[in-house]
């Protein structure tokens, strides 16, 4: 058990290693440090988004080309948000069940 959560651990680092944390802002101590926060921030952020839509055991690569860049156009009609998605795009299940779950009303998505 100890094990599995380490290697889960280490996976987060290697994660934000690769990413956000590969480039530090400055060599000052409090503009490195807000930018490791709002980078967790983002992570945990995907990574909620990601469970959501059905992706929980998805490193971060994935995530962000399946379900952050998005090839959508936005529109409103009526006051509603529409996204527009391409035809045959692969991961359109898994982005509108996180579409269903972050914008249908509240318990509709749970599982």
């Amino acid at each position: 058990m100890l094990c599995r959560r380490r290697h889960k651990i280490e996976q987060v680092i290697a994660e934000l290693k690769d990413g956000p944390l590969a480039r530090l802002p400055s060599g000052r101590f409090h503009a490195n440090a807000a930018w490791l926060q709002l980078a967790v921030i983002a992570f945990n952020l995907s990574r909620a988004a990601a469970h959501a839509a059905g992706m929980s055991k998805a490193r971060m690569a994935t995530i962000l080309s399946r379900i952050i860049r998005v090839p959508a156009r936005l529109a409103t009609r009526a006051r509603r948000l529409i996204a527009h998605l391409p035809a045959k795009w692969p991961s359109q299940d898994a982005w509108l069940k996180l579409w269903d779950t972050a914008l249908g009303p509240p318990g509709h998505g749970a599982t």
